[in-house]
């Protein structure tokens, strides 16, 4: 079984605080995966490196500046979304996911945790009424899908060092995919940040 010590390998200025919401993970999914499957049954022994370390590739890729704000769409049982707002506190996070009983371990995992920057929407995302720095994803459609779905919620004014977009996780072969969105994209292996054979196949991709 892999542990928080995973996480806490490659993210070496955790407060004491985020470190102690990290390690609290594990017993909450395996809780809430006794009820619900959340997370593959297959998966839960390997939370931190198939889940939580996973969704902080997107962490490697940028720092999401105190303020900003960032939308998960089909969050599941909140990744990427849980994590990166444990590394990101001053980050408000949007949540969202079409089926409820998920986006309730959301709120409890939330809740437990006293993730103040969590919000949550259940239902399609094209009911959200708000604007995102950034929109994130992991293995939830094709690129040109999410960019349908979500177009018009992105802000138009960027505050980071790259535009305002779609950060993605994904696996396979992407170029395709996201040339036909007609964007400008980059795709990064996560083995640029994670030595774990895990990612070997592993990918973000951003498209502006």
């Amino acid at each position: 079984m892999q542990d928080q010590q995973l996480i806490f390998r490659y993210f070496t200025e955790l407060s004491d605080e985020q470190q102690n919401q990290f390690a609290q993970l594990q017993e909450l999914y395996n809780d809430w995966n006794a009820k619900i499957n959340v997370v593959s049954r297959k998966d839960i022994d390997e939370l931190y490196l198939r889940h939580v370390l996973h969704s902080l590739a997107i962490a490697k890729f940028i720092a999401f500046n105190p303020g900003s704000k960032v939308l998960d769409i089909g969050t599941g049982g909140g990744f990427p979304g849980i994590p990166l707002a444990i590394l990101f506190p001053k980050t408000e996070f949007t949540l969202c996911d079409s089926i409820a009983k998920k986006i309730s371990v959301v709120q409890h995992v939330a809740a437990e945790l006293k993730l103040s920057n969590v919000r949550t929407h259940v239902g399609r995302v094209e009911k959200i009424q708000d604007r995102f720095d950034f929109i994130v994803s992991r293995a939830v459609a094709p690129m040109q899908e999410l960019i349908q779905w979500t177009g018009g919620k992105l802000l138009k004014k960027s505050t980071h060092n790259i535009k305002n977009g779609w950060i993605c996780l994904k696996g396979g072969d992407l170029i395709e995919e996201a040339s036909i969105t007609g964007r400008p994209f980059q795709i990064i292996p996560i083995q640029t940040w994670f030595d774990d054979a895990f990612f070997e196949t592993k990918r973000i991709v951003y498209v502006q």
